[in-house]
């Protein structure tokens, strides 16, 4: 009976890789489904504070060890950036009515900000190689904006839309670096509820000023907003934790280059959101520019 678990639980490790990518990817449907039901903050306001305290239960079971005020206070700057000043954007622009496609094809070349930043603010070597992904993924998203953009508003693809997705990249970027250079080793529930606390406290700012408080109460709304805590907070979080404990997470930086073309495709099926050939083209070769790029790590 041993025997037979064993490969059970190989095939279960071996999958589950692909099955964290396919929910990270939902995120972008989220944002679509939410879209027009929901304030996109006023969504994430909601979001953050159920997720944090998902991470708060985690860590009071598990017992997880307590980041001082300074680690507590770099979790908050880094949970700031890496979830609230990321997913505002996004949302917001999609909510405007750019493509979930193209926004997770522009957030997926998060990797090669980071690489840029990480020397910028860490010192590290940016190579031949880097600069090659670079300017191969630039005229990846030029292929996928430039049909739309020369339009104007067509389709939602606007300068301002695009910029938002772009700033959503680059404060994922930012917040990464920012994370591994002062809040490396904290643990993942006790440290994630810190991140998600300065989350919170962005998008309910962001609110305020905003003063846009609206949820219509619709089966999309409700849907999105569940959603979005059991499945991408909860179900994707604890699957992550799953994958670090297995030393499986090389799988998923592996796979990950995949979600924008698994989030066109599921907006295709579910929204009906469709890429020109040109576009699809850029897609391929924006994969390809961070394949150079992950390649050229050791």
């Amino acid at each position: 009976m041993l025997m037979a678990t064993v490969p059970a639980r190989s095939s279960l490790v071996a999958l589950a890789p692909a099955v964290f990518v396919v929910l990270w990817a939902t995120g972008f449907v989220v944002s679509k489904l939410s879209a027009g039901h929901v304030d996109p903050l006023w969504f994430l306001s909601l979001r953050f504070p159920i997720a944090g305290a998902f991470m708060l239960g985690v860590a009071l079971q598990q017992r997880a060890p307590w980041p001082d005020v300074k680690h507590a206070t770099h979790a908050m700057v880094a949970g700031a950036f890496l979830h609230g000043l990321y997913l505002a954007p996004i949302y917001w622009a999609v909510a405007a009515g750019l493509p979930a496609g193209v926004s997770a094809l522009i957030v997926g070349l998060q990797p090669l900000l980071t690489a840029f930043m990480a020397a910028l603010i860490l010192g590290e070597v940016i190579n031949t190689r880097h600069w090659l992904g670079l300017a191969v993924g630039l005229l990846g998203i030029g292929l996928v904006v430039w049909p739309k953009l020369i339009f104007t508003s067509v389709g939602g693809i606007t300068p301002l839309t695009v910029s938002c997705a772009l700033f959503g990249a680059v404060a994922i970027s930012f917040g990464t670096v920012y994370q591994k250079r002062f809040a490396t080793g904290l643990h993942l529930a006790s440290g994630g509820f810190w991140q998600y606390v300065g989350a919170s406290i962005v998008v309910f700012l962001g609110t305020m000023v905003l003063g846009e408080f609206h949820f219509d109460g619709s089966v999309q709304a409700w849907t999105a907003l569940a959603w979005s805590v059991l499945v991408l907070s909860i179900a994707a979080i604890t699957l992550l934790m799953m994958l670090i404990r297995e030393g499986a997470v090389s799988r998923v930086s592996g796979l990950i280059y995949l979600v924008p073309a698994v989030a066109a495709f599921m907006t295709y099926i579910l929204f009906g959101e469709t890429l020109v050939p040109l576009q699809i083209l850029g897609m391929g070769i924006c994969a390809a520019a961070v394949l150079i790029v992950n390649r050229s790590a050791p």
